[in-house]
């Protein structure tokens, strides 16, 4: 078999085995959620509800709070409790604390929106965009944005991305085999947004039940085809996939767009389909709970703003004491230091470590071997920029391409010397866009 694939990467192990093979568990319904008004890139919501509002499932109670941002909606029936500042996943911002009623009411709002074939491309942006819509593989860049190119942009190839190389990460396997064609009639309505007639479905090779479970759900439709791409790190980012699907590269520091590409997650195209059949938003997802410190690992669907610590507990608690807890996987997700955080709409993974594997090794000085030059996606020089910016050398970083580093932390990995050269980068990339933002 002919495997697509990009040049680099790295093969981490897979570590998928404890959740691969279980299929998605319904969460407890949560007694109190909290829903953070920024669950996307871009800006936050404002809040159009207030405390003591009662309010029902699917309602909105976040407002978009300009063109990149995404409503946000209730997950539960009750009432409002508290509208304030509250820890969340990258820091602090406001959020709504409902307490539920027990009675999981839904809104008058969500009602079945049409169907695929009758519908008009704005009519599907619109419900998209009501439904709060984001990239459910990332960092969450709300889809109708992404769905909306600039006229002089000529969008010609579409490539969804169920690849999950994250390591853990098995909510999106598990998607594609239990109910792949909600992925289907998703893609069908984004294809028909962007006007395409073709579209692929990127799924690495060590998934080939995945594989054979969306060609038999896609089978009827063929502009949509599911390619095989090699297993490989980070196989799943957007400028790696087109290039694997489509030999295109994006140029620096352009976006997939330059290149006539948009690139969709599977868990994405899922909403999009519940948003259009049902009328329901993006008030749930798949969350894999996983690792040597859980007691349980398990596929959860969990709704919005469920604490981390109650998602835990539904899969056992902690084996012993945690050493370490990760949001997303372990290359690219982020560690938190308390499990009193709400979920988001971008919330895949879970992850606990025990204290051992947790245990970082020391740093020795670099040895100039090269491999995360070799290895790196983004045609970077890791080393240099590293040590630039820990030198607090942010121009040289920057002229050295910084801000091309896709953050996927391959070097970091690779790194003989054990260099914390993620980190160093992403500290030198926050300072450029400050600086940047500073100049404007």
């Amino acid at each position: 078999m002919n495997l697509l694939s990009f040049r680099g990467g790295i093969h981490p192990p897979h570590s998928k085995e404890m959740t691969e093979h279980l299929p998605v568990e319904k969460a407890l319904e949560p007694e109190i959620v909290v829903i953070p008004l920024q669950q996307h890139i871009g800006a936050p919501c404002k809040a159009i509800v207030e405390v003591g509002e009662k309010v029902k499932v699917g309602q909105k109670i976040g407002e978009a709070g300009g063109f990149v941002s995404a409503p946000v909606h209730s997950s539960i029936s009750g009432t409002v409790k508290k509208i304030e500042k509250r820890m969340i996943i990258n820091g602090t911002g406001t959020c709504i604390v409902i307490e539920s009623d027990g009675l999981n009411e839904v809104h008058e709002s969500v009602v079945p929106k049409g169907d695929v074939e009758t519908l008009e491309p704005k009519e599907i942006l619109d419900i998209i965009n009501e439904a709060g819509i984001v990239g459910m593989g990332g960092a969450g860049f709300p889809t109708r944005v992404k769905l909306s190119p600039p006229p002089d942009k000529k969008i010609d190839v579409l490539i969804l991305n169920g690849a999950e190389c994250e390591p853990y990460l098995t909510s999106d396997h598990r998607l594609m085999l239990e109910t792949p064609e909600d992925v289907v009639y998703g893609l069908r309505a984004v294809m028909r947004v962007l006007g395409l007639e073709k579209a692929y479905i990127a799924i690495e090779n060590n998934k080939m039940d995945a594989v054979l479970s969306m060609k038999e759900a896609a089978k009827e439709f063929t502009g949509i085809q599911v390619v095989v791409v090699k297993t490989k790190y980070p196989q799943g980012s957007e400028k790696q996939l087109i290039y694997a699907c489509s030999q295109r590269e994006v140029p620096s520091g352009a976006l997939p767009m330059d290149a006539g590409a948009v690139v969709s997650n599977v868990a994405t195209m899922s909403a999009i389909s519940k948003a259009i059949r049902t009328g329901m938003p993006l008030i749930e997802r798949i969350c894999t709970v996983t690792g040597d410190g859980i007691v349980e690992p398990k596929n959860i669907m969990i709704k919005n703003g469920t604490r981390i610590s109650e998602i835990i507990a539904q899969a056992g608690g902690y084996k012993g004491e945690p050493g370490k807890l990760i949001l997303g996987g372990p290359m690219m997700g982020f560690a938190q230091f308390t499990d009193d955080l709400p979920s988001t709409k971008t919330t895949s993974g879970v992850l606990v470590f025990t204290e051992e594997q947790a245990r970082l090794p020391e740093p020795n000085p670099c040895i100039r071997c090269g491999k995360c030059v070799d290895i790196c996606p983004s045609f970077i020089q890791p080393f240099a920029i590293s040590a630039y910016s820990l030198n607090g050398m942010f121009d040289m970083a920057e002229k050295n391409n910084a801000m091309d580093c896709i953050e996927c932390g391959s070097c970091s990995f690779i790194c003989p010397s054990k260099r914390p050269l993620l980190h160093s980068i992403r500290m030198a990339k926050r300072e450029i866009l400050s600086k940047r933002r500073k100049t404007k």
